[in-house]
């Protein structure tokens, strides 16, 4: 599959790793081209990419800024009519413990507005990058799952695919409004791993009785 990542922070250093060592075509651009271009040394095969010329090069782009920054980093790629968006953000505020938004509204909600021709999902969120970097195999048959939600059936399938290539497990989380259910869940999953002190090799998940 062909994936630009977008952001060359630690979301989108795990995401590059992962998604090439899957066998997909992936493209990395950001604000800042040059930690781009050292990333993608970094990763063989992988290859950077202007902003201004990302949408052209992919069908799907992973959105691996902060959600502060999110918005301004899409509409500066230009014509994003029909393309996935996989939007990993979560509104939070400067000290990590609580977010912006939420109730009536979430950022992938807010992302899907202000980008009207895109076909946003919400997934990744509840994935700390350190997690994300170094495998969703937990050990004794446990994965990390990953949930998705979105109102674009082919963009729920493309995040199911490019996740399940990476080895998460997989959770339907609905249409795109569950989005405000999810990224609270990421909040508390900072709270647990930087808050308490469990650290970041944990993941939220739900258990079923056999």
């Amino acid at each position: 599959m062909k994936v630009t990542v977008i952001g060359a922070g630690n979301m989108g250093a795990a995401f590059v790793k992962q998604l090439s060592a899957a066998g997909h075509q992936v493209n990395v651009t950001a604000r800042h081209l040059e930690k781009a271009q050292a990333l993608a040394e970094a990763n063989a095969g992988v290859s950077t990419v202007a902003v201004e010329s990302a949408a052209a090069t992919a069908d799907v782009f992973v959105l691996a800024t902060a959600y502060g920054d999110a918005i301004a980093a899409l509409k500066s790629l230009g014509d994003l009519t029909g393309k996935v968006v996989i939007d990993i953000t979560n509104p939070l505020t400067p000290d990590y413990m609580g977010l912006t938004l939420g109730h009536i509204t979430s950022a992938a909600e807010e992302i899907a507005s202000a980008i009207p021709g895109a076909e946003v999902v919400k997934a990744f969120n509840t994935v700390f990058a350190q997690i994300l970097a170094e495998g969703a195999d937990f050990g004794h048959g446990q994965a990390v799952p990953v949930f998705v939600a979105s109102d674009s059936e082919r963009a729920k399938q493309t995040a199911i695919a490019l996740a399940q290539s990476m080895g998460f497990a997989i959770m339907d989380a609905g249409s795109l409004k569950n989005a405000r259910y999810l990224e609270p869940l990421a909040g508390l999953n900072i709270y647990f791993g930087y808050g308490a002190g469990l650290g970041t090799s944990i993941a939220p998940a739900w258990i079923q009785r056999a």
